[in-house]
């Protein structure tokens, strides 16, 4: 181990920067392997490249590997960097594709135009010849409307070294704040930057930190909530996996601020190379001085645990956290005092999210008016999103606060694929609103979204097509919360139970019109009267459906039909003579083998067979099933 100081964090810098320019390296090979590249087959194209290497004896090529470049769609992805030139990022590829990536573009300089997404902005001007067809990366819809603040190391640096990190300024805002800053200043300085936090309710950062640093008791905690429960989430899961020491930098960062001297960072067990990376960055952290005794030589000391979460979505309220934290059954408590006053074994406790955190250093570094320089009045610098559904580039986001829904949908996210038709917007996680299409204009910041009836939350975003049904929708988020509840308070335990029974019968056919005001009365009751954050909002997703689609439950209550073709107890299927094709697909699909068909012969569905599970209904190319 070595106590670095400022100096040293230079040093580290520049070496490393050189290392990256100019290393005596062919070409540098970055293969993105977060967990989506991984689920894609990065790990295979990484045995792929290694076993060449050996065979053909080559050793001046450095290759490392990164989390998520942000598109998550079209992985696995790699970005191949040679002297001189700009970087150039494959996608879609597989083990051929990078045999081939591998012959020609690392061995013999020629860009494989087919198999490349886009070229980086560094390099010589003008461009080879070879480089003019590509597009560069902020010319590309997905990356041109982003800025990426949280994400900055997002895909450009290998996450288990920590001096590739240093070299993007990791821990020079903890170097700063050491060497020429009072905690109060720290504080005032967030506060000046007007971040909220990133985790779902938006308090103000500095008034927390202020708060948390108002109370003398002693020891002092500060805790990174990395529990992600929302269903389409991944935000803090890439972040934690793409740059842990902005993480870990923050947290030290506040830790000074309070005169705290313990973090830990809960995370998700499901979450295993999150882990992985934070237990590896932690180790490099220790070794350089930068965590444990006597940081940067400043006479300050801090050190972070990490402790795996059971995965109950409840243990995202920061009380029941802390109660899980403790080894207890993870419950929300009663409030006041505050967990700023009494949290971690009732000493004082300041908690905030990973994106949160992640955020601090850039404040520290730029001061709080460059962060503050974005936004909205009352939403300021930037927010990261999990875009997922239906939508042609799922992926990570990064985009200014007041960003339109319209330009994450469409411009961003590519609109909608399979010629279908955009219906709604789920944003929040499962304690969110389903904003239809007629407000895809509204700006994307904490009062515009509870204007709508919405709100930010950890930044779950799940775009819905018109094949989406939004009772069931609406019955699958309360199914959600039912089993997620901790059951402590009866509006939550017994109340959301009775709206999701209400639901099932409509969905089921067996609704009444006065099920929709009965629906609407609970909602409205739950939310005032509920103990926690959890239950103040598990009805968003009823209410928001009720308000936006109420059509919708009037038909299946009414009609007894589902216009969606989803509740399978309010449909029967048919096959339109006029549109089949007669190409056989839908018999192929049918698992129960409950359709009939031959050659130049429209196919038929035996009903006393058909389970009705839309298996047809997806094989048909024709939209001749009905």
């Amino acid at each position: 181990m070595q106590i670095l100081k400022f100096e040293d964090l230079q040093r580290i810098k520049e070496r490393a920067a050189l290392t990256l320019q100019k290393g005596g390296y062919r070409a540098k090979i970055n293969l993105h392997m977060g967990t989506c590249g991984i689920a894609a087959g990065a790990k295979k194209l990484h045995a792929l490249i290694l076993k060449r290497m050996e065979e053909k004896g080559i050793q001046d090529i450095k290759v490392i590997h990164s989390g998520c470049a942000g598109l998550c769609s079209r992985e696995p992805m790699v970005t191949i960097e040679s002297p001189g030139l700009p970087s150039v990022k494959y996608c879609d590829l597989n083990e051929e594709k990078i045999g081939e990536i591998f012959d020609r573009h690392i061995l013999n300089g020629q860009i494989v135009d087919s198999y490349a997404l886009a070229i980086g902005d560094e390099g010589e001007t003008p461009l080879p010849s070879s480089f003019e067809n590509i597009p560069k990366l902020q010319d590309i819809p997905f990356f041109k409307h982003q800025i990426l603040w949280a994400l900055r190391n997002r895909g450009f640096i290998d996450t288990e070294d920590i001096d590739e990190s240093i070299a993007k300024e990791a821990y020079f805002g903890l170097a700063k704040v050491l060497a020429s800053m009072t905690p109060e200043m720290v504080i005032e300085e967030v506060k000046i930057s007007g971040l909220r936090g990133r985790g779902g309710a938006g308090f103000p950062t500095g008034l927390k930190w202020e708060e948390g640093r108002r109370y003398s008791s002693f020891p002092k905690y500060v805790i990174c909530n990395g529990d992600e429960g929302d269903p389409g989430a991944f935000m803090d899961r890439s972040l934690l996996e793409s740059d842990p020491h902005a993480v870990l930098e923050g947290m030290i960062i506040c830790g000074y601020a309070l005169e705290a001297h313990q973090g830990y960072i809960y995370v998700r067990a499901e979450y295993p190379l999150a882990i992985h990376r934070l237990n590896i960055a932690i180790e490099k952290a220790r070794n350089y001085g930068l965590l444990g005794k006597n940081i940067l030589g400043s006479g300050f000391d801090f050190d972070i645990g990490i402790y795996p979460g059971a995965g109950a979505f409840v243990c995202g309220e920061s009380t029941a956290l802390m109660y899980s934290l403790e080894g207890k059954r993870g419950m929300p408590r009663i409030k006041p005092p505050r967990s700023t006053e009494a949290g971690l074994w009732g000493q004082p406790t300041v908690l905030n999210n990973v994106e949160t955190f992640a955020n601090i250093p850039a404040i520290i570094r730029n001061g709080g008016k460059w962060f503050a320089s974005i936004g909205t009045k009352g939403s300021k610098g930037t927010k990261v999103f999990a875009l997922a559904g239906a939508v042609k580039n799922v992926g990570l986001v990064e985009v200014p606060m007041g960003t339109m829904l319209r330009t994450i949908v469409y411009d961003i996210g590519g609109g909608i694929p399979d010629k279908r038709e955009f219906k709604a917007v789920q944003i929040g996680g499962p304690s969110g609103a389903c904003l239809p299409a007629f407000l895809l204009d509204t700006e994307v910041d904490f009062d515009s979204l509870d204007a709508a009836g919405a709100m930010m939350g950890s930044g779950g975003l799940v775009v819905m097509n018109d094949s989406t049904c939004m009772v069931d929708t609406a019955r699958f988020f309360t199914d959600f919360s039912v089993d997620e509840s901790c059951g402590k308070c009866v509006p939550c335990r017994v109340g959301m139970k009775v709206m999701l029974n209400i639901l099932n019968r409509i969905v089921e056919g067996k609704g009444e019109m006065e099920d929709i005001e009965k629906l609407q009365r609970l909602g409205h009751h739950i939310k005032e009267s509920s103990h926690c954050g959890l239950g103040k909002t598990a009805p968003n997703p009823v209410l928001s459906t009720i308000r936006y689609f109420r059509h919708e439950y009037e038909v299946h209550i009414r009609d007894k039909q589902c216009p969606a073709l989803v509740c399978v107890d309010l449909i029967q299927f048919r096959v339109d003579e006029e549109k089949c094709k007669m190409c056989g697909l839908c018999k192929k699909a049918c698992p129960m083998d409950a359709i009939t068909w031959e050659k130049k012969t429209p196919a038929a569905i035996n009903l006393e067979k058909c389970i009705r599970c839309r298996s047809c209904i997806q094989a048909c190319k024709f939209s001749a099933i009905e």
